[in-house]
C-alpha cells in the first residue's frame, strides 16, 4: 500500500541526540520510498527516562532542546554539506546521507503553551489531545500562536492519537472495557478511551475531521487476536 506512513510518535528529544535521529529518520524515508515522518516531543515522563538511566531536565530546558533539535534536523536534511549557522545551532558541516527522498514531515507532539508557538514556527504537523473540548480550545491557541509567527494556520496540519476501544456491538464494547480497565471504574475507562461500536468511531471520526483534524493515529489496547484488526480495516475502508 503505497498510503502506508512510518514514524515516531513521538520521540522525546531528550532520548536520542537529533543528529542521530535525523540520519535514522532520513534512512527509513529512503528504504520506504519517501514515506517517513519525524514526531518529537519534549517528554514528559520522569520515571521512563530514571528506567533508561537518562536526565529529565525541567520544562524549559526540554523545549530549548526541541527547538534545537528541529533546527538541527532541517539542516542536516538540506543540500550540501556546507557550515550551518541558526538560531540555536551551528554546525561546521551539515553530512548526513542518505538524504530524505523529499521533505521529511515533522510533527510536533504536545499541547503547552510554548509547544503551540514551536509548532506555529517551526513544525509541518502538531499532534494534540484527541479529547474534543480539549482539543476545541488548543486549536484556539494555536491559531493565535500562527496568527503571532504570521503563518496560515492552514499550512500546519492537525493530527491527533485515538487510544480506541472499539466493539462490534454495545455488549462487545462493554465486555472489552471490563477486561482492560483494571482498578479504574468502567464508566471513566469507556470515557476516557472513546469506547464504542464502528458507527460511533465513525461518527467521531466525522466531528474530528470538522475540526481541522487531517489524521487520526488510531491504537488499539485490545488487539489481542488478528480479528480486531479487521476494526481498523472497517474504518480505513469507510
Amino acid at each position: 500500500m503505497t498510503d502506508l506512513w512510518l514514524g515516531t510518535l513521538v520521540s522525546p528529544v531528550t532520548f536520542r541526540h537529533p543528529g542521530v535521529l535525523a540520519k535514522s529518520l532520513a534512512t527509513l524515508d529512503v528504504l520506504t520510498g519517501g514515506r517517513a515522518f519525524a514526531g518529537v516531543g519534549a517528554g514528559w515522563w520522569e520515571r521512563e527516562h530514571a528506567a533508561y538511566g537518562l536526565p529529565f531536565p525541567q520544562p524549559r530546558e526540554r523545549l530549548d532542546e526541541v527547538e534545537r533539535a528541529i533546527e538541527t534536523m532541517r539542516a542536516l536534511w538540506g543540500t550540501g554539506t556546507k557550515p550551518y549557522a541558526g538560531r540555536r545551532v551551528s554546525l561546521p558541516e551539515t553530512t548526513c546521507y542518505p538524504r530524505p527522498v523529499g521533505k521529511l514531515p515533522i510533527i510536533l507532539g504536545g499541547n503547552g503553551s510554548r509547544t503551540m508557538r514551536i509548532a506555529a514556527r517551526y513544525a509541518d504537523a502538531v499532534n494534540l489531545p484527541s479529547d474534543e473540548a480539549t482539543l476545541s480550545a488548543k486549536l484556539g491557541e494555536l491559531h493565535t500562536a500562527c496568527a503571532a509567527a504570521e503563518r496560515d494556520p492552514t499550512t500546519l496540519a492537525i493530527t491527533v492519537l485515538d487510544v480506541t476501544v472499539i466493539g462490534d456491538d454495545r455488549e462487545d464494547v462493554a465486555r472489552r472495557v471490563e477486561r482492560l480497565r483494571g482498578r479504574t471504574s468502567a464508566a471513566a475507562y469507556a470515557r476516557r478511551h472513546h469506547a464504542g461500536t464502528l458507527d460511533d468511531q465513525r461518527r467521531r471520526r466525522d466531528r474530528l475531521a470538522s475540526l481541522g483534524v487531517g489524521t487520526v493515529f488510531l491504537a488499539l489496547p485490545d488487539l489481542f487476536q488478528a480479528d480486531d484488526v479487521d476494526f481498523l480495516s472497517a474504518l480505513l475502508d469507510d
